[in-house]
């Protein structure tokens, strides 16, 4: 059960029509996609202990997509200054939680992990996984977007083992409502992303698992007992100019019911969220 709760949410998917059904996307602009909320002192410091002392859990890059994590590096890097990082004479970047991190670029995946409260996945274009060797059309079509990096603190009922160098709808299996439609809809809308014209949908379920949450494929989704938590997902996507990849970002909200403002709380009486994991 997580002990890690925001008091206050940010994003509700079901609150607004544009975001209560697949894919269900509305734009967003880079100055509104890095969130630091009320418990991002208490995420933070469990990304920490993750990244500090279980790093191949939550990381993985592929050769061929070193560098688009290396231009994600240097994006988010220069979004930092004004939002409460403060940068110091030695290169130190000190968070907004008081938390001193020294960047390594040479590890940026790794490095953004401590810096942000986002996950943060880059989708590389199938063409590129099968020039670089790998089979991106396994499971799925050969033009869809695959995996190619991430650093991925809390999944919601997922690996980045089984799920890495994977194609969209191999991704997918699992959820039952992904369905082929569905997977053609995401792989236009990866396709159409441009540089500079972000998007976000959300996704939200009925929740009693911890922050960091992964199960196998094998393991299931499905949850037992009293489900007291909501877990939202604000999930936001930005193409990268240089190298095409499209950096698809999780940022992961545990609310209890009671914590709703009343317009979230109205929604969700009229628009139940069925799902639960």
């Amino acid at each position: 059960m997580s002990d890690i709760l925001q008091k206050r949410l940010v994003f509700a998917p079901w609150a607004d029509p544009r975001t209560r059904r697949l894919p269900g996307t509305i734009p967003v602009d880079a100055a509104d996609w890095l969130l630091i909320d009320d418990a991002f002192g208490a995420q933070m410091a469990l990304r920490d202990r993750l990244i500090g002392g279980t790093p191949e859990r939550v990381h993985r890059l592929a050769p061929e997509c070193a560098a688009a994590a290396g231009e994600l590096y240097a994006w988010i890097i220069g979004l930092l200054p004004g939002r409460g990082y403060d940068f110091g004479a030695d290169g130190a970047i000190r968070r907004p939680d008081g938390v001193t991190v020294r960047p390594d670029p040479s590890r940026p995946l790794l490095t953004l992990g401590r810096l942000v409260a986002e996950d943060l996945c880059l989708m590389m274009p199938g063409g590129e996984a099968r020039d670089a060797g790998q089979d991106a059309g396994q499971d799925g079509d050969q033009d869809e977007h695959v995996l190619g990096g991430a650093i991925l603190c809390f999944p919601a009922g997922w690996t980045l083992e089984q799920k890495f160098m994977r194609p969209m709808m191999r991704i997918h299996r699992p959820v039952a409502k992904y369905t082929e439609d569905i997977g053609r809809r995401v792989q236009r809308l990866l396709d159409g992303i441009r540089p500079g014209m972000g998007l976000l949908r959300g996704t939200a379920h009925h929740s009693n698992a911890p922050l960091h949450n992964p199960r196998t494929e094998e393991q299931g989704r499905a949850p037992e007992g009293d489900l007291p938590f909501i877990r939202v997902e604000r999930q936001c996507l930005f193409r990268l100019p240089e190298t095409g990849a499209v950096v698809f970002s999780i940022h992961t909200s545990v609310v209890r019911p009671d914590d709703l403002d009343d317009h979230q709380r109205q929604t969700l009486a009229e628009f139940p969220i069925r799902e639960a994991a």
